[in-house]
C-alpha cells in the first residue's frame, strides 16, 4: 500500500480497526496513552510513535478514534499535536464521535496549515470494527473522501458522504438518538412482557419476526436477557453522544423530548457505577423502575 497510515486511539474500536489496516497491507504507525495496546500492534507489524506530532510528521493519512471532544481537540491542536507536526497534503480523519461545531472548527484550523480533514464517525460497534463492516458517515470534500476511500473500504462496508465538514458528526448524532431510543424500547418490552408472565426469549422470538425487528435486538437481545453487558459500546459514551445530540437540537431549534428522557436514564445508569458496561445495560434502569429483573427468570 502506498500511503503510510497513522492511528491514534487504540481502544475498543481503534485497536481492531488498526489490526484490519495491517492485515490489508498498510504501513501503520500508532500512538496511544496506554502501552499494552501499542505493544500488541507493534507485535502485529506496526511501528510506535511517542506523540501525535510524530505521527503527523511520518504519515500521509492519520486516523483518530478518541473518547470525547476535548481529547480530539488536544490531539489536533496541542503543543505536541497533529497540527504541530503537519505537512502539506496531510489528511486527518477523525472517526471519533464529537460535537459537529468542533469538527467544523478543527477543519478550518487545519486548512490554515494546508492540512485536509474529514470527520468520519462510525456505527456498528466493536463487532463491526473487528469484522470491517462499519457504517462510515463522512463530512468534508468529495476529493478528500475519494483519497480516503481505499482506507475506509478496509474498515467498513457502507461509506456515505453526508456533506461538508461537520455533516458526518450531525448524522452520527442522529444515529445515536435512534439507537438509544431502540435500546430503551426493547428494554421496556422485555420488562413488560416478562413481568406480565411471558418468557423473555419468547418475546424476542416474536418481535424478531415482525415490524418490531431491529439490529439492537438481533445483536444484544439475548445478552440483555442474560444480563451479560460486556461493552461493545459503553453506556457512558452513549450518554456523552446524547449530550451532543441535545446540544445540536437546542442550537437547531428542534424538539427531541424522548432523547432528553433517555439521556437521563443513561445518566442514572452512569451514576450507579455502570457507565463502563454496554449501553444495553440501560435495561437495568427499566428493571429498577419496575422492581423486577430478567436475571430472576
Amino acid at each position: 500500500m502506498g500511503e503510510h497510515i497513522g492511528f491514534i486511539g487504540l481502544g475498543l474500536m481503534g485497536k481492531p480497526m488498526s489490526h484490519n489496516l495491517l492485515k490489508a497491507g498498510y504501513s501503520l504507525s500508532v500512538f496511544n496513552r496506554s502501552a499494552p495496546a501499542v505493544n500488541e500492534l507493534v507485535q502485529a507489524g506496526a511501528s510506535a510513535a511517542t506523540s501525535p506530532r510524530e505521527i503527523a510528521e511520518r504519515c500521509d493519512i492519520v486516523i483518530t478514534m478518541l473518547p470525547d471532544t476535548p481529547d480530539v481537540e488536544s490531539v489536533f491542536t496541542g503543543s505536541d499535536g497533529l497540527l504541530a507536526g503537519s505537512h502539506a497534503d496531510l489528511l486527518l480523519i477523525d472517526m471519533s464521535t464529537i460535537a459537529p461545531a468542533t469538527a467544523q472548527r478543527l477543519a478550518a484550523e487545519a486548512l490554515r496549515h494546508d492540512v485536509h480533514v474529514l470527520d468520519a464517525p462510525v456505527s456498528g460497534g466493536d463487532v463491526g470494527a473487528r469484522a470491517g463492516t462499519l457504517s462510515i458517515m463522512v463530512g468534508g470534500t468529495q476529493e478528500d473522501l475519494e483519497r480516503a476511500r481505499p482506507v475506509f473500504e478496509v474498515l467498513g462496508q457502507r461509506i456515505t458522504h453526508c456533506g461538508p465538514h461537520g455533516s458526518g458528526q450531525i448524522v452520527k448524532a442522529c444515529n445515536q438518538v435512534v439507537v438509544a431510543l431502540i435500546i430503551e424500547a426493547v428494554s421496556e418490552a422485555l420488562v413488560l412482557g416478562a413481568k406480565a408472565g411471558v418468557q423473555p426469549d419468547v418475546i424476542l422470538q416474536v418481535l424478531g419476526g415482525g415490524l418490531a425487528q431491529n439490529r439492537v435486538m438481533d445483536l444484544r437481545g439475548a445478552s440483555m436477557i442474560q444480563h451479560q453487558f460486556s461493552p461493545g459500546g459503553k453506556a457512558r459514551f452513549h450518554h456523552k453522544d446524547l449530550g451532543i445530540a441535545l446540544q445540536l437540537a437546542r442550537a437547531s431549534g428542534v424538539a427531541v423530548p424522548m432523547t432528553a428522557f433517555v439521556d437521563q436514564l443513561f445518566l442514572g445508569l452512569s451514576e450507579q457505577g455502570k457507565g463502563d458496561l454496554d449501553h444495553s445495560a440501560l435495561l437495568t434502569m427499566l428493571e429498577l423502575l419496575s422492581n423486577y429483573s430478567l436475571a430472576n427468570e
